[in-house]
């Protein structure tokens, strides 16, 4: 056999041989696996957002992202409130951690719209227009502090703040909404 095939068959048993238990992914299977994400699998890698940072786009992204994403995010994109969020195959991921912020735009934008199988990372394509999934996009650019807006009202918190009770500040700016 050549060096190749050789390499594809350790990779092809280790997948086998890994595959079958149920645990918690380690260091290395998550760096791969996030390496194969970031510049195979997820598209987008080089689509802008044409919505630029402005309160009223953080704003409605942060409202489009509170109507759908936050029963598995939480409010606040870090999965704050959701009772199952750490019990997932894989795990919610916190939308304000380095590995998901060092995602494009387009990236997210792609998530977003196509989701990610086999997770529990649904498609939103088809539920929202595509300036609204830029927009989450902004808004999960701007993501305020874990816990600051509580938990989701869907498993008992208040509803979502209003345009006066929020505050974000993103390149020396303060926006209110």
């Amino acid at each position: 056999m050549n060096r190749v095939t050789n390499w594809v068959v350790l990779f092809a048993v280790t997948a086998v041989l890994t595959s079958c238990s149920v645990r918690t992914p380690g260091s290395t299977e998550t760096a791969i696996m996030t390496s194969i994400k970031r510049r195979v699998t997820v598209g987008g890698k080089n689509d802008k957002n044409p919505l630029a940072a402005t309160a009223e786009n953080i704003n409605r992204g942060r409202e489009a992202f509170s109507a759908y994403c936050a029963a598995c995010h939480g409010l606040d994109g870090q999965a704050t409130g959701v009772p199952f969020a750490s019990a997932m195959s894989p795990p919610v991921p916190d939308l304000k951690s380095q590995s998901v912020q060092a995602y494009t735009d387009g990236q997210l934008r792609s998530v977003i719209a196509n989701g990610i199988s086999p997770s529990g990372m649904p498609a939103a394509k088809g539920i929202f227009h595509d300036e609204e999934i830029w927009a989450m996009v902004v808004w999960l650019r701007h993501l305020p502090p874990k816990g600051s807006l509580g938990d989701p009202a869907m498993y008992g918190g208040e509803p979502a703040p209003t345009k006066s009770s929020t505050d974000a500040t993103t390149n020396g700016r303060k926006f209110i909404f």
